[in-house]
């Protein structure tokens, strides 16, 4: 039961990630690779503050939030002119240069030794000690995730993201400022990643520069294609699946080394596979 609570708990932080993710990609049509990024600032601001501050976990994760909210806003004006390939080369720079910063600022974030001793968060005098009560945290997180796709998705402000998805131009034409909306977008998108940071760093509750790379942004977008693109089902499906993978490979027996490389093999092969049969995914409404 222990085990599947805390697959649980996995699959919740990274459908959190998913549906922030699939926000820029899919709503918006816009190739980002920044996600670890943001997802590592959230991470080392809920362990820096917990650990180094005093601070408790939803001041530290609203700390998160703000700092990758500022940050995307200063990056996401650079970022707003560009699209296409151009997008993800300069998103994908973005995720590097955070990973240098979290590897090399020892002062700060202890290198690559990392941070050890993160404390559960707190509801009052009530310390989430369990898996159990962990999780109920991380179901109300990514439910938070899904209102906010949701309710991004059936606005006009969602509409104009799709508009501008379909034919940046045309939709500039018509009016609207397209780099205002890629702005907006890109900074709520961080921000919601900083949950998942936050969430992640408590219940490790260690953390090191390595979880945070760029790979693992690229391991975001391969859910998000194998799920489905501007779709919140299947941000979620696509998170259930590739979580479960290393599982199933593990349940087949085969050393851990083999079944390590085995699922890159995988994760590689799904992501060609969909591209080809099924560019929008299982459950998506949209194709790239």
């Amino acid at each position: 039961m222990e085990y599947l609570i805390n697959l649980a708990i996995l699959f919740c932080i990274y459908g959190t990630l998913a549906l922030s993710l699939n926000m820029v990609v899919g709503m918006a049509g816009l190739l980002s690779l920044a996600q670890a990024a943001f997802y590592g600032i959230g991470a080392y601001a809920a362990a820096i503050g917990m650990t180094e501050l005093g601070l408790g976990f939803f001041s530290t994760l609203l700390l998160g939030m703000l700092a990758n909210g500022i940050l995307a806003f200063v990056v996401g004006k650079i970022l707003s002119r560009f699209q296409g390939d151009y997008y993800a080369i300069v998103s994908a720079g973005l995720s590097v240069i955070v990973f240098s910063v979290l590897l090399n600022w020892k002062d700060l974030t202890n290198g690559p030794l990392g941070i050890f001793g993160i404390p559960k968060p707190e509801i009052g005098s009530f310390r989430l000690v369990s898996n159990f009560s962990y999780l109920v945290l991380c179901l109300a997180a990514v439910a938070l995730s899904c209102g906010i796709y949701v309710l991004f998705d059936r606005s006009s402000f969602g509409r104009t993201l799709k508009a501008l998805r379909e034919d940046e131009q045309l939709t500039r034409l018509q009016g609207y400022n397209t780099k205002h909306f890629k702005s907006i977008v890109f900074v709520v998108s961080a921000m919601m990643s900083g949950i998942a940071g936050a969430m992640f760093a408590s219940y490790i509750p260690f953390i090191d520069p390595s979880t945070f790379q760029l790979k693992e942004g690229i391991f975001l977008f391969t859910i998000i294609i194998v799920g489905g693109l501007s779709s919140a089902k299947g941000s979620i499906a696509g998170a259930l699946i590739l979580i479960s993978l290393p599982e199933v490979l593990r349940f087949i027996g085969l050393p851990y080394e083999t079944a390590a490389q085995l699922q890159q093999i995988i994760y590689g092969a799904l992501l060609v596979l969909m591209m080809i049969l099924r560019p929008q995914g299982l459950f998506g409404k949209y194709r790239m």
